[in-house]
């Protein structure tokens, strides 16, 4: 998903800078709000961080020469912390991978930023909390959101390499097509794997801190309590 540097137009390297710049301050005004305020929980947001740099810098062979495929990891701090808060993990973690990693770039940042650290986080949030209020199986609820969070970051990196490059591809539906079928081929069994792993990782927190998850407003108590009661 990382798109390389210098892949793509000047125009869109900005626009896409344009996009995802006020989101950030947004999310770097609530990460300082939320450790200012719940100081328990920025283990917790160290985890989730670590998360994101560590399953993004998986990088796998993709036919798509201006980019990789990869999971993105996103998916947990989104559900955890919200949108906002993950786009600044993900912009953090994109840039030391762009400048010490080599693994995307400072040019592309902006486009990198959008799909991996907010869209893709965004739709997990959105899913997560509409299938909550539905009574869906809490994990099943989070292997499916963090899943559907990893697909959805290539599906925006299509959109992104189609609206840069439609002329080499028959227009702008040929090349969405294009690449959204060559990152098809390896990103539906990394986002199986990704939302498996997840869904692993957060029972592990419901066991250690399901408190911390009430005070972020993840679960309910009474969710909780249901939860621990089938694991016995």
């Amino acid at each position: 998903m990382h798109i390389m540097e210098g892949q793509l137009p000047f125009e869109w390297s900005i626009l896409w800078f344009a996009f995802s710049i006020p989101v950030v301050l947004y999310g770097m005004y609530n990460l300082n709000k939320i450790v200012s305020q719940r100081r328990e929980v920025v283990p917790l947001i160290a985890v989730a961080g670590a998360f994101i740099f560590v399953l993004s810098s998986l990088k796998l062979p993709s036919a798509v020469t201006m980019s990789s495929s990869h999971p993105t990891g996103t998916g947990l701090a989104a559900i955890l912390f919200g949108p906002a808060i993950t786009a600044v993990l993900g912009v953090i973690v994109l840039l030391y991978q762009a400048i010490l990693l080599a693994h995307g770039g400072l040019s592309t940042l902006g486009a990198n930023t959008a799909s991996m650290a907010i869209i893709g986080p965004f739709v997990a949030y959105v899913f997560y909390k509409a299938a909550s209020k539905t009574g869906m199986n809490f994990y099943l609820n989070v292997f499916l959101a963090t899943a559907i969070a990893d697909l959805v970051t290539y599906v925006i990196t299509s959109l992104q390499l189609a609206l840069a490059y439609h002329g080499d591809y028959g227009g702008y539906l040929g090349a969405f097509i294009y690449f959204a079928g060559i990152f098809a081929l390896t990103q539906i069994p990394v986002a199986i794997v990704e939302g498996a792993l997840t869904a692993l990782i957060m029972k592990y927190v419901v066991q250690v801190k399901s408190d911390a998850l009430v005070d972020l407003k993840v679960l309910s108590s009474s969710t909780i309590a249901k939860i621990k009661e089938a694991m016995e």
